[in-house]
């Protein structure tokens, strides 16, 4: 072969390639149509031409409810049911069976937070008191002992007085849980004699605290430390807790001054 041929088939070679090339270029071109770039979508956070309002979100459909927050048992999620007239009624009634496993839970959550304010027993001499703050709502009182259960529900998700929510602290599950066991503490301190199953052996309090090696006086009844004072609104016409006022609003009110 001469040398003039193999520059002819390298040349021959050469255009092949370049007419590949361009083949391949073709039908890669033909493929990206502009119809597929100016197709209609929405683009977030623009606007849309597509919906009268203009608007590229949509708002959700009326009445969508996320999944798993359709909360069809109203009483379990707000302790109330509505009454005649728009009135809420609160109830005596737990919305799921009470078993051991659910007042063992309640006992855990009340003791981590009701306690401070609360106490153990729920005499509302909690640890708060010690501290000077005034004396919490007493559990075994008149009045509380004969709210209805769901009540307890009601104010550990909205909150009473002085008492902030806990609703971001106990999921309602665990809300119910510490209404079951403070009806439990409720039920134990005031119970009597009858109340005790037969076959039950009653022990005293003081020899339980003996045998667990606890102090002499903790099974005694809890009495208000010296440091506990009266709270008044902090407000200079009522004034500050302990303190008498700067001028009474009303001459005729008496407000006792802490010493």
């Amino acid at each position: 072969m001469t040398r003039e041929q193999g520059t002819g088939n390298r040349e021959q070679r050469s255009a092949g390639r370049v007419m590949l090339v361009g083949m391949a270029a073709v039908v890669l071109i033909a493929g990206c149509r502009q119809d597929m770039h100016n197709q209609p979508k929405l683009i977030p956070q623009r606007g849309s031409e597509m919906f009268a309002d203009h608007r590229g979100a949509r708002p959700q459909v009326v009445n969508t409810v996320a999944r798993g927050q359709l909360h069809e048992d109203s009483y379990f999620y707000t302790g109330v049911v509505q009454g005649a007239n728009g009135y809420r009624e609160e109830r005596n009634e737990m919305p799921f069976p009470v078993t051991m496993d659910v007042l063992k839970r309640g006992e855990e959550r009340f003791n981590i937070y009701c306690t401070p304010c609360h106490s153990r027993v729920g005499n509302g001499e909690g640890a708060i008191v010690d501290r000077g703050y005034k004396q919490a709502g007493n559990l075994h009182d008149q009045v509380r002992r004969s709210q209805p259960l769901s009540h307890y529900f009601y104010v550990m998700t909205h909150g009473y007085g002085a008492m902030p929510d806990y609703s971001a602290q106990l999921t309602p599950v665990d809300r119910w849980a510490v209404a079951a066991y403070i009806r439990a503490l409720q039920l134990s301190q005031a119970a009597t004699m009858q109340d005790v199953p037969a076959g039950v052996q009653v022990k005293e309090l003081k020899d339980i605290a003996s045998a667990k090696g606890l102090p002499v006086g903790f099974a005694q009844p809890w009495t208000l430390p010296l440091t506990a004072m009266q709270a008044y609104p902090a407000d200079a016409k009522q004034g500050t807790p302990g303190m008498a006022p700067a001028y009474p609003a009303d001459p005729a009110i008496k407000i006792p001054v802490t010493k």
